[in-house]
């Protein structure tokens, strides 16, 4: 398999019910995508900035003082210390890491690459690329020989699921005795809502003090409002990451200069993250209830930017009910083959937007 083999992009089909959804009189409410709407925080744009004489190529393992900034938010923002700057790297954005993960460990036919049921698809389409074979299984038990990349999504996209320490003990345990790598995206971890906490892979309580085989993956996209910068970045097994910042040298993945800067600025500034966190609160207070209201029930949901959702139907019936009233979802059969009666709300709309999608699911009821 390869480029020739993948399907087409999913959302193209949802085109129809963004064109019905438009027709309503108060307007669309966009709430199938998941990209930030809200204004990139000024210390990052000034950052930005000053950094664009950048005349000189970029390094790929990112500035001293960008990688430097990284190991120190960690150990702040996820209870990670001890790492040091040769366990980070930069990269062009997660989702560009998810789909070349496998390529940049030389997977390929006869390697099984294990997703989550319920995720978004470029896991499995990275896999394919290479010619590997995707499975989606969430028990460790059920990860099978011959498995050498592990993806786990905390909290998950499309469902807000959260792992707890355990979960990932488990699943960290089992990826070494498949001597396969553990790859944990946990893009959305500043968001977790009706949780104490949300865990790295990379927690000592989870490593007991050994990240070997271990990876976590971080995006500024969410937390920051910096998807259209492309900024995010991996840390952990010091082994894997050499190997990654080898291949990615020959492969020219090297992250802006300007958006080097801009990350490190973002880091360094907990204050627009609590503010933007205090942003999609509000927004989830007065989606969820609304949603429920109008007959669906929430599953998991515990973190992100999502509320996954079921009437107990067909999706695509589901979604028409949606596009009358002028609210457009994301349905269940893009995340995966097991959640067909399944949809996602992102709460990435504006105040205004979100308010308006709420009246509506509530008179609906």
């Amino acid at each position: 398999m390869g480029v020739r083999d993948l399907d087409d992009y999913p959302w193209d089909a949802v085109a129809p019910y963004a064109a019905r959804a438009k027709q309503h009189p108060g307007g669309v409410v966009d709430l199938s995508i998941g990209s930030p709407v809200d204004p990139t925080p000024d210390v990052v744009a000034a950052a930005l900035t000053r950094a664009t004489d950048a005349h000189a190529y970029p390094q790929t393992i990112g500035t001293p003082a960008l990688r430097e900034e990284i190991v120190a938010w960690y150990a702040r923002r996820r209870g990670v210390a001890g790492l040091t700057v040769d366990q980070v790297l930069p990269t062009v954005g997660s989702k560009e890491l998810v789909a070349l993960l496998p390529l940049l460990l030389d997977l390929g036919p006869g390697d099984v690459v294990v997703h989550p049921r319920a995720a978004y698809p470029t896991y499995e389409v990275g896999a394919k690329l290479v010619g590997a074979t995707p499975l989606a299984a969430d028990d460790p038990a059920q990860w099978p020989e011959g498995t050498k990349l592990i993806w786990i999504n905390s909290p998950g996209n499309p469902d807000g699921r959260v792992l707890g320490v355990g979960e990932l003990r488990a699943a960290a345990a089992r990826a070494r005795e498949l001597g396969a790598v553990l790859a944990s995206d946990e893009c959305y971890a500043e968001l977790g809502w009706n949780v104490a906490s949300v865990p790295s892979i990379l927690d000592p309580h989870v490593t007991g003090g050994d990240v070997s085989g271990l990876l976590s993956v971080y995006s500024l996209s969410k937390q920051s409002n910096l998807a259209g910068y492309r900024a995010a970045f991996l840390a952990g097994d010091a082994a894997l990451v050499a190997r990654l910042l080898t291949a990615r040298k020959h492969l020219g993945l090297m992250l802006p200069a300007p958006v080097q800067a801009a990350m490190t600025a973002a880091l360094a500034d907990d204050a627009h993250v609590a503010a933007q966190r205090a942003r999609y609160a509000e927004r989830r207070a007065a989606l969820l209830p609304a949603v429920q209201a109008a007959g669906f029930r929430i599953d998991h949901s515990e973190g992100g930017l999502y509320l996954w959702a079921t009437e107990g139907r067909d999706a695509w019936e589901s979604m028409g009910r949606l596009a009358d009233l002028g609210i457009l979802a994301g349905p269940g059969h893009f995340y995966g083959a097991h959640f067909p009666q399944h949809v996602r709300f992102s709460l990435t709309a504006t105040d205004e937007r979100i308010a308006a999608a709420a009246a509506r699911l509530t008179a609906s009821a």
